[in-house]
């Protein structure tokens, strides 16, 4: 869990908010699993190949040599590479689905819900799922979010929540 999701959690509580959806949260894996328990059984065993071909750089390794998704800079492609160069089929392209995570957008901590003209966030998100309620106010459509998280880099107060999902 990153700094910012644990002070952001930490401080809704103070302001009386609770997640609309209650998930616990994980690390946030590579597209291309269905099986989650294969990373533990299988990562420490390879060179981590998908973080070498990762074309955005988004995949870093955690402290327990599994994959994770970083979108601190970027977001993901959805390119198949990662899936393709893992050599223990823990990644495989034809497990792809969306990312399994959580994303929603902090009302208290976005500037357009406080009046601000700013799309930065709807800009690069290629799905069209943050959608404007007015001329203000984006919302995540979750229909239509993949989890990419190239939102998430882009919002300049760190409005943009992406917690990881235990499917």
């Amino acid at each position: 869990m990153e700094r910012r999701e644990l002070f952001g959690s930490l401080t809704s509580a103070f302001r009386g908010e609770s997640s609309k959806k209650e998930k616990t949260p994980t690390l946030i894996r590579p597209p291309y699993n269905n099986d989650e328990s294969l990373f533990e059984k299988q990562c420490h065993e390879c060179d981590a190949l998908c973080v070498s071909v990762c074309e955005t750089d988004i995949i870093k390794i955690a402290p327990d040599k599994t994959p994770y998704l970083d979108f601190s800079k970027q977001g993901c492609t959805f390119c198949d590479e990662c899936a393709i160069a893992c050599e223990y089929d823990v990644l495989k392209v034809e497990d792809m689905h969306n990312i399994k995570a959580d994303v929603d957008i902090n009302v208290s901590g976005c500037v357009a819900w406080d009046g601000v003209m700013c799309m930065s966030c709807k800009d690069p998100c290629l799905d069209r799922a943050i959608v404007f309620n007015g001329l203000f106010k984006p919302v995540i459509d979750e229909n239509k979010c993949t989890g990419c998280g190239f939102c998430f880099s882009r919002c300049p107060t760190y409005a943009i929540d992406i917690i990881g999902l235990i499917s």
